[in-house]
């Protein structure tokens, strides 16, 4: 946590696959119990005033994204932005209450909570975290923290109300069609995909987005044609959404992956999907591709 900092974690899915698999009651213990110990030694170096230990519980690639749309990509940037606030606040000291773990998959949880800063001020937030696990050890894959001062504004699905319509794009050779429509009295918006490679290869599927009535939490689940299945949590971030998708592929594989969803303007969005991963392996981030609209009236069939 840094102070007046909202560090947020994104991840968002169209095409990717992902779903839970079922795991052992004593393995889910072991991996909770791993995922706060990765906690507890947060905490430890932030009370050490220690950046770079800080960082080092992030991946490689991890993100932090702060309240007023600053990113800090990357363990150099982290461990950077660590120094600058130990440096400002030399004795600060700060404690951290874990709320929930979900494990997603094998490898992907999501952690949820509360930390509070007790040297010198009394700021606290909420937060939330991806896990992902690398090399046997889980690490922090993004973080997003709210001031826990702040009014907490329920997800709503009228945010993604300017996606209502039709859409394409091309990269490499490869045409993505994409129609989005609202369903059920606007309780869940529907997103069907064609995917047209360049040796003229088609995929296509469908997407269902809508809140959960629970949690209150933006949430969709994903259909391939070939019978790949998706369940996908969305978490905001600047100008768009990070979706962070398990699933399973027809195959029986289990696939993992965050997807990035930027709104550029009202009629172009761009798309990519990183940190996949399908049985644990990790696999290559894909290409950026930029979703241009084409109709906004009477969306067509897919």
């Amino acid at each position: 946590m840094i102070r007046s900092h909202s560090v947020a974690l994104v991840l968002v899915l169209l095409s990717g696959t992902l779903c839970c698999s079922a795991r052992a009651a004593g393995d889910s213990a072991d991996e909770t119990a791993a995922i706060r110990k990765t906690s507890d030694e947060f905490v430890a170096a932030f009370n050490q005033g220690n950046a770079q230990a800080v960082a080092d519980l992030w991946a490689t690639d991890g993100e932090l994204v702060d309240a007023a749309g600053r990113t800090h990509q990357g363990r150099t940037a982290i461990a950077t932005a660590y120094a600058e606030f130990f440096k400002s606040h030399p004795h600060e000291q700060i404690e951290v209450a874990i709320d929930s773990i979900r494990l997603l998959n094998s490898d992907a949880a999501i952690e949820t909570g509360r930390a509070s800063l007790t040297a010198g001020n009394s700021a606290s937030a909420n937060y939330s975290a991806v896990h992902v696990k690398q090399d046997g050890k889980w690490l922090m894959a993004v973080v997003y923290e709210t001031s826990a001062d702040s009014e907490v504004v329920p997800e709503n699905l009228s945010d993604l109300e300017w996606l209502v319509g039709e859409w394409t794009g091309e990269e490499y050779g490869a045409r993505t069609d994409i129609v989005c429509r609202a369903l059920l009295g606007k309780k869940f918006l529907q997103r069907k995909y064609k995917v047209t490679a360049a040796d003229g290869q088609v995929t296509t599927g469908m997407q269902l987005i809508g809140i959960h009535p629970r949690t209150g939490q933006m949430m969709s689940w994903g259909f391939e044609s070939d019978g790949g299945l998706t369940h996908a949590t969305w978490l905001p971030r600047p100008d768009g959404w990070a979706i962070d998708a398990i699933g399973l592929l027809a195959s029986g594989a289990e696939t993992h992956a965050v997807n990035l969803l930027t709104k550029l303007d009202d009629n172009a969005y761009s798309w990519q999907s990183v940190r996949r991963s399908v049985d644990g392996e990790p696999r290559p981030d894909t290409d950026e591709v930029i979703l241009k609209r084409v109709v906004e009236p009477t969306p067509k069939k897919l």
